[in-house]
């Protein structure tokens, strides 16, 4: 069914166990044809993924991983599934450990000294690097979450076949962050933290850095983190994305609990020619999940690492992927 140019991709209830052991099946078959190489450019440490037989030039898929610290198959796996299930269609991959996380470890040595542009900076060596390869013709970007943003911000730098957005933010970071701030379950007596982090979130977006923070607060909002948050927190995501020329796929999953409809339709609004696809029970890191995003418990539960990814993910980016680069 279409509606306003998104395109919403149902799957039936009652189905999703019979889909979740078929995937299962077909991943396995998936990993028997494909091969895996160690990869290394400057900083930064990978894994480049193609099909096991040997196939002529084709595109390759750059996968960002999300926001933390995030190594190459990302926390539930999505990111090892997403390059497995691209190969299985013959469509190489690249994904690496963050800097300062996994074998990419090596090069942070003070937390203070990173900021967004550090990341997308190395989307842009990354890309580069694949650019070179022999069995290249051309890259896509394809970002997840903080992902998404950091490959908008890294495709106003370097020449791409295109981009997608998955599960990324439409609205400024301190917009999401105060959302999630505010349906974050705290029993009354701690309720003065929620007040305390809106305190916190105000002076960062005015650039300001805040030297005492309390125990509670230190792991979101630790002074080392701090210059971080405040170069995130200046950029509009929707009208960066708006001055990126390549080709867009944007994708979201509705019972997405980190990520919004608005920030979906956000990204939508400053890309109409971009193509749009809501995933119905889906959480935001592309596993089956249940409708009802209030159930906290059960949403996250659905983050399970051994869960395949939702059946129509990976053939949207194939679809996507061969369309522009024929």
């Amino acid at each position: 069914m279409k509606r306003t140019g998104i395109e919403r991709r149902p799957i039936l209830a009652g189905l999703v166990t019979t889909l979740a052991s078929t995937a299962l099946r077909d991943i396995a078959r998936a990993e028997a044809s494909i091969a895996e190489d160690e990869w290394t450019e400057g900083h930064l440490s990978g894994t480049f993924t193609r099909p096991a037989q040997p196939m002529k030039r084709g595109p390759a898929a750059l996968i960002i991983a999300g926001s933390g610290p995030t190594p190459r198959d990302g926390g539930a796996d999505t990111y090892k599934l997403i390059a497995a299930g691209l190969a299985a269609q013959g469509i190489r991959s690249l994904r690496y450990d963050k800097r300062g996380v996994g074998k990419s470890r090596p090069l942070v040595t003070r937390e203070d000294d990173l900021v967004i542009q550090s990341f997308a900076d190395d989307v842009a060596l990354a890309a580069a690097s694949l650019a070179r390869r022999e069995d290249v013709s051309s890259v896509i970007l394809v970002g997840h979450s903080e992902g998404a943003l950091l490959s908008i911000l890294a495709a106003a730098k370097i020449q791409v076949a295109g981009i997608v957005l998955l599960a990324g933010t439409g609205r400024k970071l301190d917009v999401v962050l105060r959302e999630q701030l505010a349906a974050l379950p705290l029993p009354p007596a701690q309720e003065h933290l929620r007040t305390e982090s809106y305190a916190i979130v105000d002076k960062l977006v005015r650039g300001e850095k805040v030297d005492k923070v309390s125990a509670e607060q230190a792991a979101l909002f630790r002074p080392s983190v701090q210059p971080f948050l405040i170069s995130s927190f200046a950029i509009d995501p929707a009208a960066e994305f708006a001055k990126v020329k390549a080709a867009a796929l944007i994708v979201w999953g509705e019972s997405d609990i980190q990520v919004k409809r608005s920030d979906f339709d956000a990204l939508q609004k400053a890309r109409p020619d971009a193509k749009a696809i809501a995933l119905v029970l889906t959480n935001h890191v592309f596993k089956a999940a249940p409708a009802d995003t209030t159930d906290r418990a059960a949403q996250i539960k659905s983050y399970d690492k051994a869960a395949p990814l939702v059946p129509d993910l990976v053939p949207a980016l194939v679809t996507f992927i061969r369309s522009i680069t024929r």
